[in-house]
């Protein structure tokens, strides 16, 4: 699929130390949303139509802000139109060549 990957993360400003309810209730808006996803210890990784993925991740966000007063998000996209876009591919193709010396 030629389109987008992007890696986020919503961070619930005042919201304590544990922030593991908040990262549960993102992953539930993007397991409903039907995209390819990777939760990592640092955010979230999305692959599919940029409307789709950047629509996703602002709901995660209005829902954050209707948990808390304040968040903060950051957001990281590889854009594509060149060739299909692939999350295990950019992971396989570095380690194949760490493999190779």
């Amino acid at each position: 699929m030629i389109g987008t990957i992007a890696e986020f993360s919503v961070v619930p400003v005042g919201a304590g130390i544990s922030l593991s309810p908040f990262v549960a209730e993102c992953l539930r808006i993007v397991r409903a949303s039907g995209l390819r996803h990777q939760l990592t210890p640092m955010g979230t990784v999305l692959e599919g139509d940029g409307e789709r993925v950047m629509a996703t991740i602002m709901l995660c966000h209005s829902r954050m802000l209707q948990m808390g007063d304040r968040v903060f998000t950051s957001i990281k996209i590889d854009d594509r139109r060149d060739r299909p876009v692939d999350m295990e591919g950019k992971v396989r193709s570095v380690q194949e060549r760490l493999a190779k010396g």
